[in-house]
């Protein structure tokens, strides 16, 4: 079982590594918001790391539920990831040291030990890939035969995978 999600977890890092920027979206209790994120971490073990000021809206919606989702996509390797999970704001000097870097600093202009920095950390519960290693050639070709045959397109994996979390830590 470990190995399993171990797997998944390399599966699934494998996939977002390359891709900077997540959609995340969060419930303020009556409409869910979106904003683009910058992932921060060189490694994925189950937790994913987003700068965020404090005081803003994000966190505030974080703080009161904590259910979001993270969407990653990257249509030049036609691989797309929604990553579902649980929000924590943090203010953890080490991960914030861990962290930092000049890109950050652009957007934190006080620093790092000022009062409004923080992360989200994203405790991923469960995730849905979408991943085609095909070219561009043989996603036309799949489109195309399956308008003639009246099938789906064959163009690559989709998988749903459990990946732990706060829910099965519980169990």
């Amino acid at each position: 079982m470990a190995d399993d999600r171990a797997r998944e977890h390399e599966k699934l890092w494998s996939m977002i590594k390359g891709i900077k920027v997540a959609m995340m979206t969060t419930w303020d209790g009556h409409h869910m918001h979106s904003r683009p994120m910058h992932g921060y971490q060189e490694e994925f073990a189950g937790e994913l790391f987003f700068f965020t000021h404090l005081e803003s809206g994000k966190t505030h919606e974080v703080n009161r539920y904590d259910q979001l989702n993270l969407a990653y996509a990257d249509i030049d390797s036609n691989t797309y990831v929604s990553v579902a999970g649980r929000g924590e704001v943090v203010r953890d000097k080490a991960l914030i040291d861990r962290y930092w870097n000049p890109h950050v600093s652009a957007w934190f202009p006080k620093g790092k030990d000022d009062p409004d920095t923080a992360l989200i950390r994203v405790t991923a519960e469960g995730a849905q890939y979408w991943d085609s290693t095909s070219s561009g050639m043989v996603y036309l070709w799949e489109v195309a035969k399956a308008n003639v045959t009246s099938t789906e397109p064959h163009v690559g994996e989709n998988r749903k995978v459990e990946l732990g979390g706060a829910h099965q830590a519980a169990e």
